[in-house]
């Protein structure tokens, strides 16, 4: 890649290069337009599934050859760009195979396919994504018109340097969903690992039925009021005061059990602090919330200023002697996401609430401390992989916006190699 120092790319309208089409939706009473349906009939729904790839391959329903031809949808060739312009705006991808489209979606089909290089095109108009959608009107839902589409102004690279482009960017897009791959993976395995560490332990031959399921006969069954040395709930404040304390609010906690301050609030320093402030170590339980999110917890561990905690959450100061306070936060995420915690809950103003007393009378399955501390030792180790990877994805994440940001402006141009 070369800074730019080439004639300036010439211009055009999309229609200049492209046919736009629209779709449709056949009557859904009509069964045979739908039943064992074969035809690829994308709708923005399945655009937006995509993340980052680029070919869309398989529609989640599909229409019989009998409703493509009785309603006149057009059947789209392979290679035809596929743009979602209604709720929501933006989505774009490539046909991997001919397939047909709502009227929630308008494509594109290239007049000339050597002179045009459909991938680049779906990049140039991702990277206008915000454009299209300020483009569009309406006052119900707003939708991008086939004349504002057909009128847009784009850059006209030549074929060779659309193709070039595209490959880079390509380049990058396969190493992110490389990344994505290797998230997913890790997160099955943590799920995998979790389910077998907190049922079976490490390493044991046998086993006992217990209130809390079948687990390792070494292990004993504790309510948790029999490991805690303090419980307390948080205080409300409505009050926002640049100059208080920072105090840990339901955004700050993460649906893996993390303490984040991406954005935090201070409030006024209520006279007794002390009671209110957070150790590293302390489990925060969040009491009241709506019915899928309450029970949702976490541990609460160094942060770069004091911290108290709202009312939202109970705070619980586990006898690290015997309690490790993250093992038991794994047994509280298992709970949450099989929603025990919505099960028992009562309403509340509005929303579910855990009250302290059903909460010290939940049961645990408890091992030695050291058999603790190994396993989570095996379990932040797959959640450490797990913010590697994560960093990594946002790294190339980053390098493509720039690249992106140069190759489809002329910022940066490419020249490659006839053949």
């Amino acid at each position: 890649m070369k800074k730019n120092d080439a004639p300036y790319w010439g211009k055009t309208k999309l229609c200049m290069l492209f046919s736009v089409e629209t779709g449709s939706t056949p009557s859904t009473k009509c069964n045979e337009y739908w039943d064992e349906g074969s035809v690829n009939w994308f709708t923005p729904t399945d655009l937006s599934k995509l993340g980052n790839s680029m070919m869309i391959k398989a529609s989640e329903r599909k229409i019989t050859q009998i409703g493509l031809e009785d309603t006149n949808l057009t059947l789209l060739p392979k290679g035809s760009i596929i743009i979602s312009t209604r709720a929501p705006v933006g989505y774009v991808a490539v046909l991997d195979e001919e397939a047909t489209i709502n009227q929630g979606c308008k494509a594109l089909v290239a007049k000339n396919t050597n002179s045009v290089v459909s991938e680049y095109f779906v990049y140039y108009l991702v990277y206008k994504r915000s454009l299209l959608k300020n483009l569009s009107g309406g006052s119900t839902f707003k939708e991008l018109s086939k004349n504002t589409l057909e009128n847009l102004e784009i850059p006209l690279p030549s074929f060779l340097e659309q193709r070039k482009i595209a490959e880079i960017l390509s380049t990058v897009d396969e190493a992110i969903e490389k990344v994505d791959k290797a998230i997913e993976k890790t997160e099955r395995l943590k799920k995998g690992l979790m389910q077998e560490l907190l049922t079976k332990g490490i390493g044991h031959k046998e086993f006992k039925d217990t209130e809390t399921g079948r687990i390792p006969k070494e292990w004993e069954v504790v309510r948790l009021e029999q490991v805690i040395k303090n419980i307390r709930n948080g205080f409300a404040s409505g009050k926002r005061d640049d100059n208080g304390v920072v105090q840990i609010r339901m955004n700050n906690v993460t649906t893996d059990g993390k303490v984040i301050f991406d954005s935090y609030l201070k409030v006024p320093k209520p006279d007794n602090i002390n009671e209110w402030l957070l150790d590293s170590g302390d489990f925060l339980f969040n009491n009241t919330n709506s019915y899928d999110l309450v029970g949702k917890s976490a541990v609460f561990k160094e942060s770069p200023f004091p911290c108290t905690y709202s009312n939202h959450f109970t705070r619980i100061k586990f006898n690290t002697s015997s309690t490790h306070p993250n093992f038991i936060l794994y047994h509280f995420l298992v709970l949450w996401r099989k929603g025990y915690f919505k099960s028992v809950a009562i309403r509340h103003v509005g929303q579910a609430a855990v009250h302290n007393r059903y909460l010290l009378k939940l049961s645990i399955p408890l091992p030695s401390i050291v058999e603790q501390r190994k396993v989570v030792g095996i379990i932040s180790g797959a959640d450490q992989y797990l913010k590697t990877l994560i960093v990594k994805k946002l790294k190339f994440e980053k390098i493509k916006k720039g690249l992106m940001n140069d190759l489809l402006t002329g910022k940066r141009r490419v020249y490659p190699v006839r053949k």
